[in-house]
């Protein structure tokens, strides 16, 4: 059975590397396993070690601890329901949301911001 912890994790993984615009091959050769590795990882089907989990951060150009965050004692402890509804790491449309609002210039992006708050607090 898939602990939560990992599939968290994997999701991170999986997350940041999509975020950056890597593949699994990619990220593969820069840390020296095959890409097939990466697939469990992301799925959380393997456990990832302390140190390969240093180097994947490193590759990845964030801390060891981004893997972790969100990760609340709530989420650990239901190993039964691993992917919860309204987890934004799942939902692929709202990482090409983010991904697409990181690649705006900061002050456009500020003023998109500033309009998307407007917006949610009017509906």
């Amino acid at each position: 059975m898939k602990h939560p912890v990992d599939v968290h994790v994997g999701k991170r993984v999986r997350h940041r590397r999509w975020m950056v615009g890597m593949t699994q091959q990619q990220l593969a050769d820069k840390v020296g396993i095959k890409f097939q590795q990466i697939q469990k990882y992301e799925t959380g089907m393997n456990r990832v070690s302390a140190s390969r989990l240093w180097e994947i951060a490193s590759s990845l150009g964030v801390p060891v601890s981004f893997f972790f965050e969100g990760l609340g004692a709530a989420q650990v402890a239901q190993t039964h329901d691993i992917d919860m509804p309204g987890d934004l790491l799942s939902d692929k449309e709202a990482l090409e949301l983010v991904r697409s609002y990181y690649a705006i210039p900061e002050t456009q992006r500020r003023r998109l911001f500033d309009l998307a708050r407007v917006l949610s607090d009017a509906a």
